[in-house]
């Protein structure tokens, strides 16, 4: 009976670890299949320039391209990509291209040798290894580069782009306004639903049926009438 349940034990023991060991060992080969990129000595941290028109970082003075962006180290190396936190050892495969590699142009050596950015000056600065990895976020987060002289491209101007209007603006823009108002008549024009009105009144006036002097005055002269009459016939 002992027996038969330490061999119960020892299967489930074996069921459970089975998966785990089997997705380590694939991925061992995996890193082991992929070779690494081989090391670059720097006799110190090395300068970087900011590529215009990106947040950017590139190593100028080797041979191979060695970028900086978004607090990782880049580093192509035939035909595969690896990153790093430093710039010098600890590289790891990196299964694509970044994407901020896209707005790197292919030629970005010659026009820093020629110190030339899409035909216009590029007055370089060079940023010391420590300001970069210092300040980095905030110069992206406060747009510094574009801030600074457009990244150094003297004579280029930054793309204008659309203010965006706050959501209080938005309020108040898509409120109706006041109705319109109605034009009037010009001077010394009645209008004729006015016109009208002050016609009827009059012919109102006229039959005694409105409250004005005119039937006021025809009331008080029939009793004139009517007291004179009275009098005659007590005569």
């Amino acid at each position: 009976m002992m027996k038969k349940t330490g061999c119960i034990l020892i299967m489930a023991a074996w069921l459970i670890l089975a998966p785990s060991l089997a997705t380590a060992d694939v991925d061992v080969q995996v890193n082991i299949g992929i070779p690494l990129p081989p090391p670059i000595v720097f006799p110190a941290p090395p300068e970087v320039i900011v590529i215009p028109e990106t947040y950017v970082y590139a190593v100028p003075d080797v041979d191979v391209d060695i970028f900086f962006y978004n607090g990782w180290w880049w580093r192509p190396w035939e035909g595969r990509w690896y990153r790093s936190r430093y710039y010098d050892r600890d590289w790891v495969y990196y299964n694509r291209a970044p994407a901020f590699y896209k707005r790197v142009p292919p030629g970005w050596r010659k026009d820093f040798r020629d110190r030339r950015w899409k035909g216009y000056d590029w007055d370089q600065r060079r940023i010391r290894h420590g300001d970069m990895e210092k300040n980095w976020r905030g110069w992206q987060q406060q747009k510094h580069w574009e801030r600074t002289n457009y990244w150094g491209v003297k004579g280029k101007q930054p793309r204008t782009q659309a203010p965006v209007r706050s959501r209080q603006q938005q309020f108040r823009d898509d409120r109706p306004g006041p109705p319109a108002k109605q034009a009037g008549p010009p001077p010394g024009q009645v209008r004729p639903s006015q016109d009208r009105r002050d016609r009827d009144m009059d012919d109102d006036r006229g039959r005694g049926r409105g409250k004005g002097k005119g039937p006021q005055k025809d009331r008080s002269r029939d009793r004139d009438d009517d007291r004179n009459r009275d009098r005659d016939g007590r005569r």
